[in-house]
């Protein structure tokens, strides 16, 4: 299988090629050149099977280059046994008739971003020894709150490999920034900005396509790759999740094989929709995939009108890591929906550059009106999801809890049954304030993180994950903040040239 760029249909590269990368050298995205399908009868196959045996099985589909001994090499090492606290890596939990949590927080640091960052350090040093071997791989990452940490936990002290995080100073929740701050690993440097996550993003992607900074780099023997989800590395494996998920209704009675569900996830950067979105079209039954955003609902106005616009207020809310106006991976779904007129995304891409809006043609929104529903939701109606859920039995984190009430929306405006998977993207001790407030009416307000945590626990019975409760009265090792326009200096800084 071979991969070309959204922004130049005449690149074609391998998946080793595309992963090393990250991002093509046009500043385009990779995407498959033709994505492989999957009958009932391969989903037949993945019934009654591990995580790690059906996750083997869908990246032998997209990963052809590697061989079979190197792929059972990369998922064996990330999903080790001990490394989740879930034998079943991605559980669904039945909440309600129809309504399923698919648990994506079982990792090591107790977010989504874990299910594909434990992966991609084992892809991408296989993918580098096959194209870059003698270079040292210069990982740039901008975080809205979980991937910094996910990336930095996957990176840390990987031979020849050094990763470096940028967050919005003021854009996360103290447990995220703590977990970033206190990073341990001889490869790893984490700074804040002075800015927001739309701010980090376009810093990142504006120093991996300068090629003053390729050249200074190259003089050092190192070269760029992202942990983002712009890397095809960090997308192919969320789409085992969406599968795997699938098998699991099929084997608890849910749904027999062959039967449609919906899929809802809270999204930001929408990388992961988009694997739900490649799911499928891989031939999952999907019937509707239902985006879900915050206050900052650029992706629900973009999905109810076809036109994309990013100048607005932004909000910096509880659900932090979907504080997000521009989302990356949107370019990937315009590509395939256009019919890969890689000169129209350019106009796109360059109309949201310079103007910061773009609206698509009438054909792609005839596509996006059948293939997505949309919805949003305020930090009011978010602390009210958790309180309404949690009296029935289940503690929602700021995300899910988004996803859950955009659902409970499109069920009373549709009336719509079909079994649902709602993608669960956090554990709630990630964001102890938020949530404490939504399920206790005293005022915790003066507590610090810690003490929240301790309420939380006290109030709703349920457990915080060591990997977070460990963090009690560690010094942050990483304190540095710089502007926008510093970035590349700082990044010269940690690599020390």
């Amino acid at each position: 299988m071979l991969y070309t760029s959204t922004r130049d249909k005449s690149v074609k590269v391998t998946s080793a090629e595309a992963i090393a990368h990250g991002i093509s050298k046009e500043g385009g995205l990779f995407v498959p050149a033709e994505l492989p399908k999957i009958t009932p009868e391969f989903i037949a196959s993945l019934v009654g099977k591990d995580y790690i045996s059906r996750c083997e099985k869908v990246l032998s589909l997209f990963l052809t280059d590697y061989t079979a001994e190197e792929i059972s090499y990369c998922v064996g090492g990330a999903y080790a046994k001990g490394k989740f606290s879930s034998e079943k890596i991605a559980p669904v939990k039945k909440i309600a008739e129809g309504k399923n949590i698919l648990e994506l927080w079982c990792g090591p640091t107790c977010a989504f971003k874990d299910m594909a960052l434990q992966l991609l350090p084992y892809l991408l040093t296989v993918a580098a020894k096959k194209t870059v071997s003698d270079k040292t791989i210069v990982i740039l990452v901008a975080t809205s709150g979980d991937t910094g940490k996910a990336a930095l936990e996957g990176f840390k002290d990987v031979d020849r490999t050094k990763i470096m995080v940028f967050y919005p100073n003021d854009g996360v929740s103290p447990m995220q920034k703590l977990q970033m701050t206190t990073q341990e690993g001889n490869n790893v440097g984490v700074c804040a900005i002075d800015g927001n996550f739309d701010d980090a993003q376009s810093g990142v992607k504006a120093i991996f396509t300068d090629p003053a900074v390729a050249e200074k780099l190259e003089k050092n023997n190192m070269m760029f790759s992202s942990a983002n989800s712009i890397n095809w590395g960090r997308l192919v494996p969320q789409i085992v999740y969406y599968i795997s998920a699938y098998c699991d209704l099929i084997e608890n009675g849910s749904i027999k094989n062959g039967d449609e569900i919906n899929i809802v996830v809270p999204t930001g950067n929408f990388g992961n929709i988009l694997a739900a979105y490649y799911a499928k079209q891989m031939g999952v039954p999907v019937k509707k995939l239902i985006c879900a955003s915050n206050a900052n609902n650029v992706l629900t106005d973009f999905f109810e009108s076809g036109k994309y616009d990013k100048n607005r207020k932004f909000y910096t809310t509880e659900s932090p890591s979907m504080d997000i106006l521009i989302s990356s991976n949107l370019e990937r779904l315009l590509f395939h929906l256009c019919g890969e007129d890689d000169a129209l995304i350019r106009d796109w891409m360059k109309s949201l550059s310079e103007k910061g809006e773009y609206e698509v043609n009438e054909c792609v929104k005839k596509q996006i009106f059948d293939l997505f529903e949309a919805g949003c939701c305020n930090d009011e109606e978010t602390n009210r999801t958790i309180a309404e859920t949690f009296k029935n039995g289940y503690l929602l984190d700021t995300h899910t809890a988004v996803a859950v009430k955009v659902y409970n929306d499109y069920v009373k405006k549709t009336g719509d049954k079909t079994q649902t998977i709602i993608a669960s993207t956090a554990n709630p001790y990630k964001f102890s304030a938020a949530v404490l407030k939504s399920i206790d009416s005293k005022d915790n307000s003066g507590a610090d993180e810690f003490e929240q945590v301790e309420l939380l626990i006290k109030e709703s019975g349920v457990p915080c994950p060591p990997q977070l409760s460990s963090l009690r009265g560690k010094e942050p090792r990483f304190t540095e903040c710089c502007s926008k326009k510093d970035m590349a200096k700082a990044v010269y800084t940690m690599l020390g040239i």
